[in-house]
């Protein structure tokens, strides 16, 4: 059988394509972002996030910009199948996903690993080999992973907050390299204006998320979600009184935390106990 030919010339990976159509059809009719965002909606840097691949917007974006060209449901199935693309994120985990790229305000709290806003690419793929990932959809699962954290970057990412159960500090990389720039990473982070970090150290007490990495979302309707998630399941929570209640655990545990200067200088006390990997 000869070999498949690429017609196009365009990436044949469906979130890269995605981001390429929507670029080309806007560059095709001259337009500017900020003309584009006049006459659908939304703002300009919501369109360049999707044309970067930062982010993959809502099934609405994809619709309002197929009525708007004039290509009835192709920009809204390359939606769907980057959405539902296997080698990008699990099922439970791809709603969340979408409402994240378009909230307003994040915050976090992290168990045992970086959230992964702030995970370097080191420890990305450190993660995911260790999951069982290989080749390709390793390749494949990497750019997906790290891109992400274009969200958090620019003039107008929103503002972040999360806090960092010591245990994800003491939870190193095999490879130390990789460990010192992800420790450095989160340093880097908590000099951000839209960053506020705190670390809760050993030794605080119990609170209501012991076990559980929760995220909290408020979306540009006023709602906060929420994500909750431990190492078998997670759970997208959009019932008021159950948010609420995670939400009052969160305010409680941050009351039990480092401030955002001593969260900082506690990182870098943390990175000076790794060692130098020895000049070659």
């Amino acid at each position: 059988m000869p070999p498949r030919r690429v017609i196009t010339g365009r990436s044949q990976e469906p979130r890269r394509r995605y981001a390429e159509e929507v670029r080309l059809l806007r560059t095709e009719r001259g337009l500017t972002l900020k003309k584009l965002a006049e006459v659908v909606g939304w703002d300009p840097s919501l369109f360049g996030k999707l044309e970067s691949g930062a982010t993959m917007g809502s099934p609405e974006v994809a619709q309002a910009l197929d009525r708007h060209y004039g290509t009835p449901g192709l920009l809204l199935a390359l939606w769907e199948l980057a959405v539902g693309d296997p080698t990008q994120f699990k099922e439970q985990y791809r709603r969340y996903m979408l409402l994240e790229s378009e909230a307003v305000s994040l915050w976090h709290y992290a168990v045992s690993a970086p959230p992964g806003l702030l995970q370097t690419d080191g420890y990305v793929r450190e993660a995911l080999t260790a999951g069982g990932a290989r080749g390709n959809v390793l390749e494949q699962q990497v750019d997906a992973r790290t891109g992400r954290r274009k969200l958090l970057e620019g003039p107008a990412a929103p503002p972040f907050r999360v806090i960092l159960f010591e245990a994800v500090l003491r939870n190193s990389l095999r490879e130390q390299g990789a460990w010192r720039e992800q420790l450095s990473y989160l340093a880097e982070a908590a000099e951000r204006p839209n960053v506020t970090l705190h670390v809760l150290p050993f030794g605080r007490g119990l609170h209501g998320l012991t076990n559980t990495d929760t995220m909290f979302l408020r979306l540009l309707d006023g709602r906060t979600v929420a994500y909750a998630e431990n190492d078998v399941r997670g759970e997208l929570v959009e019932e008021t009184s159950r948010v609420e209640r995670l939400q009052l655990a969160y305010d409680s545990m941050r009351d039990l935390a480092l401030t955002p200067a001593e969260s900082r200088s506690f990182i870098l006390r943390m990175l000076e106990e790794v060692p130098c990997e020895p000049s070659t």
